[in-house]
């Protein structure tokens, strides 16, 4: 006999009438992840990706934007896109012609793991998911309009079929086609060109082992080591602090600048984010006498360099359960 929990998981949306708030707020919750990333992708931003999911469940348990029949699912997928939508039409501009981001923030890896496995045997079906959650990707996708983006997403990402995209967006097949055209067009414009450094076991050992030796270096403000890790073409940015660096001498006087070299005693907390290594480093506060939040740095590493360094302020660190300070390691 069919469960209740499988009957309400097949309902059409045509039959949630029978449905009541318990069961409903249940079946919702169970996409409530996969909704997060999806809204996430779209702008970029954990906290706008976070209420724009509550305004798609209020949506879904008003009825509303609905004419038709779906799966629960799909109907879940088509309010929060519209919603996105929505939003990215109300408050949100376009990146700055360099390439900054200043909304983007990241996505801690133990919520990733929360998504469901899907084709986990696919290899190219776990290259997208982890290609499409990258800080790259995040940054390249917001360069494009609101419609072309949102069709890219559920064409490449979700694999929805063009006719499910047209019926969504109340739009033509034609149209979506073209959009997508368009839209590959522009992440080719702004995508980096190589791969991220992480398939086989070798290719990981060999990144574990740049981490370590970046991390080792910033704690000893090594800036010499630290910029013989960096590729010549490497671009450094601190979202939402305005600024983008290009280049290892540019990067290399960033830090010169900011005084990074007479920064007190630093420790580190490896971390993940985004299906990308991360450090996260703490600063000796006398007062405090304890390591308190610093930075986040983000590292992009292809060909066994660092290419990109994405560094986050300090209030990002509840939402990766970093701890909130570091006690004394003895030698203060």
């Amino acid at each position: 006999m069919m469960s209740a929990d499988t009957r309400l998981e097949e309902l059409s949306v045509s039959g949630l009438g029978e449905v009541d708030e318990p069961a409903f707020s249940g079946l919702a919750e169970r996409h409530r992840r996969e909704l997060h990333v999806h809204c996430y992708r779209m702008l970029g931003s954990f906290e706008d990706a976070e209420d724009t999911v509550q305004e798609t469940f209020l949506r879904a348990w008003r009825r509303e934007t609905f004419e038709g029949r779906s799966t629960f699912r799909a109907w879940l997928y088509r309010i929060a896109t519209n919603a996105c939508l929505d939003l990215l039409a109300r408050c949100r501009p376009q990146p700055a012609t360099g390439g900054e981001v200043p909304w983007l923030q990241p996505y801690p890896d133990r919520l990733l793991d929360e998504l469901p496995a899907g084709d986990a045997d696919d290899p190219e079906t776990v290259a997208v998911a982890r290609e499409t959650i990258e800080l790259a990707y995040l940054v390249a996708v917001q360069h494009l309009a609101p419609r072309p983006r949102a069709v890219l997403i559920l064409r490449d990402v979700l694999d929805w079929p063009a006719r499910d995209v047209a019926e969504l967006l109340g739009d033509s097949v034609n149209s979506v086609n073209s959009a997508l055209q368009r839209a590959r067009a522009g992440m080719r414009e702004h995508l980096p060109a190589e791969r991220q450094d992480w398939t086989g076991d070798e290719t990981d050992t060999r990144t574990r082992e740049l981490v370590r030796r970046f991390t080792d270096a910033s704690i000893a403000k090594d800036v010499a080591g630290l910029a013989a890790m960096l590729r010549d073409d490497v671009r450094c940015s601190m979202p939402p602090t305005p600024g983008l660096q290009v280049g290892r001498d540019a990067v290399v006087n960033d830090w010169t600048v900011d005084g990074f070299a007479d920064l007190g005693r630093l420790r580190a907390v490896p971390t993940a984010v985004n299906r990308q290594p991360a450090v996260a480093f703490y600063l000796w506060r006398e007062q405090a006498h304890a390591y308190l939040p610093l930075t986040i740095d983000v590292l992009r590493i292809t060909g066994g360099a660092i290419t990109e360094i994405t560094t986050f302020h300090d209030d990002q660190f509840p939402r990766l359960r970093l701890p909130e300070h570091l006690p004394t390691d003895g030698t203060e």
